[in-house]
């Protein structure tokens, strides 16, 4: 069904702090909007109020026709306990709901209920646009395409975290919706789940709003751009794709700055005139009362109307002033300024493998033997469950290994980002989490250091589980400024961080001297980031690219 959404006036905000207001969107058949912003700005907030999961405390938001059904898949693919491969499917493209509601009906069909045969009929039709009746082949025909390795009836906890990305991804390809929200699609995707997505996208005839930080995924996709920004408190709508954006923003900027500039250097202008012709006027009226007692008449008068002069172009001045169209100054937008420190050298091995063999279930990662010296600087690259992130753990010895050895040289400082940041998934506070890693800090310090990743007041306090996934990561990469470290290991680090800090961290990384063990699937990271050793995995086995 071809449908279209268009959002009226929209406002929210977050607690006491609003995002955005006076927000207008139109998503037509066939437009792919990527919808951008810091962290923090409300994206993932507009996206739910798109779905209807959250109400808008201002505006409104409507289908055409309203019978038209709104997919929206959140950025972090929440895997319940006791649900199978097969009900997380059913739930992610919305069948499961439908089967509830097309049972619920002809429950009521059978009691005679008034009203339950159309009901009844609408529900069937719900169902059937969802793609249920062939759900479980469809499912069975996806899940072997992506190569997810699994069985339907396998209990999604049990799945590693590449093989719930593929999981996410076969929802996404199964979904048969007339409005595509998407949170963050590209988080986890290894580069084929990334050209699958690509086409995906591309390729919808349904109006489409993604939120993603894949500077490469959103130049090859979207067809319009809606930026929230947060530190103009602005709301910008752009034609054409990623790059014209990008473009157009920078030449928006600059203007603004300019037509700023236009604005205070008149003003100042005018205000340094009315100053002079005041000054003018008030020596001129101390003049005239000095020499009151004159009996020359006719120098009185031409000193009266001198200083009435005076007054008078000091009157048109201000007024001058006041007529002046006001240009507010462009906020200075809050940048991260991000530096990971470094502790000292280690000898020239800091980690190798000998033989190393980790085996987990069916699945085998090794024989492995390589060695990682001082000052390497090594990307990991590889599919979705081909082992990259227990070749990590097996690296820093925290997994044990079936056979072989692992070797973690003396001194050995690591700083690490792991794929789930789970140094701040738990019920304590932030400041907590955050201080009892670094115990020896005092509290004003670590509040600095916070803030100056976006993390202010309002977040320190809040139960780390509660946090936004960017701001997690902005916390983990916080902790890498806060302790030196001499090994740097990062497993997916642009999952979920907006554009500024992604491009701060390279900048970050470019500037760390130590070793670095780099696992992304960003493409322009991947370009950006200056290696000198590529390792593969490839199905448990490890080899090194030239």
């Amino acid at each position: 069904m071809s449908a279209t959404l268009v959002a009226k006036a929209l406002a929210a905000g977050h607690g006491d702090r609003a995002l955005f207001s006076g927000l207008d969107l139109v998503v037509a058949p066939g437009d792919v909007i990527g919808l951008v912003g810091v962290n923090g700005a409300g994206k993932s907030t507009l996206l739910r109020t798109l779905a209807g999961l959250l109400p808008a405390e201002q505006g409104e938001v409507r289908l055409s026709p309203s019978s038209a059904i709104v997919g929206y898949l959140p950025q972090e693919p929440d895997r319940r306990p006791g649900e199978s491969v097969r009900a997380f499917l059913a739930r992610r493209t919305g069948v499961a709901d439908a089967q509830e509601a097309m049972d619920a009906a002809a429950e009521a069909l059978g009691a005679g209920t008034a009203g339950a045969e159309d009901e009844y009929s609408h529900a069937l039709e719900r169902w059937l646009a969802l793609g249920g009746a062939d759900l479980d082949e469809r499912a069975e025909a996806a899940v072997a395409d992506l190569g997810l390795g699994v069985r339907l009836d396998q209990e999604m906890v049990s799945l590693s975290g590449g093989q719930a990305a593929r999981a996410g991804m076969a929802s996404l390809l199964l979904s048969r919706y007339d409005i595509f929200l998407l949170d963050e699609p590209t988080n986890d995707l290894d580069l084929d789940g990334l050209a699958r997505l690509e086409d995906f996208v591309s390729g919808l005839r349904a109006g489409t709003v993604v939120v993603s930080h894949d500077r490469e995924f959103l130049t090859r996709t979207v067809t319009g751009v809606l930026e929230l920004d947060l530190a103009q408190q602005q709301i910008r709508e752009y034609g054409g794709g990623y790059a014209a954006y990008l473009e157009e923003r920078e030449v928006a900027r600059r203007h603004a700055r300019e037509e700023y500039e236009e604005f205070a250097s008149t003003k100042s202008s005018l205000e340094d005139r009315a100053r002079m012709q005041r000054g003018w006027m008030d020596k001129g009226t101390r003049n005239a009362r000095r020499k009151a007692s004159d009996n020359d008449k006719i120098g009185r008068k031409l000193r009266s109307e001198s200083s009435e002069k005076q007054a008078a172009k000091a009157r048109q001045t201000q007024r001058m002033i006041e007529r002046l169209d006001v240009v507010e100054e462009p906020r200075k937008e809050w940048e991260l300024r991000m530096e990971i420190a470094a502790a000292p050298r280690t000898g020239a091995v800091v980690a190798a493998l000998r033989d190393a063999v980790v085996q987990r279930g069916d699945f085998t990662l090794g024989p492995v033997s390589l060695e990682i010296g001082w000052a390497d600087r090594v990307a990991i690259t590889g599919a979705n469950g081909a082992g990259k992130s227990t070749l990590l753990a097996a690296l820093l010895g925290r997994t044990e290994l079936t056979s072989g050895e692992t070797y973690l040289g003396p001194g050995v400082s690591v700083g690490e980002v792991d794929q789930a940041r789970g140094l701040f998934l738990g019920d304590e506070q932030l400041f907590d989490a955050f201080s009892r890693e670094i115990p020896d800090w005092p509290t004003a310090d670590v509040r600095t250091l916070l803030a100056k990743f976006g993390l202010k007041a309002h977040h320190v306090l809040r139960r780390a589980a509660t946090l936004s996934p960017g701001e997690r990561t902005r916390a983990a990469l916080a902790l890498l400024q806060a302790r030196g470290v001499n090994l740097l290991v990062l497993d997916e680090p642009t999952n979920h961080l907006d554009l500024p800090a992604i491009e701060q961290l390279e900048s970050a990384m470019a500037d760390y001297p130590g070793t670095l063990l780099l696992v992304t699937h960003d493409r322009r990271m991947l370009d950006a980031v200056a290696v000198n050793r590529r390792f593969v995995v490839d199905e448990g086995s490890v080899s090194e690219k030239d």
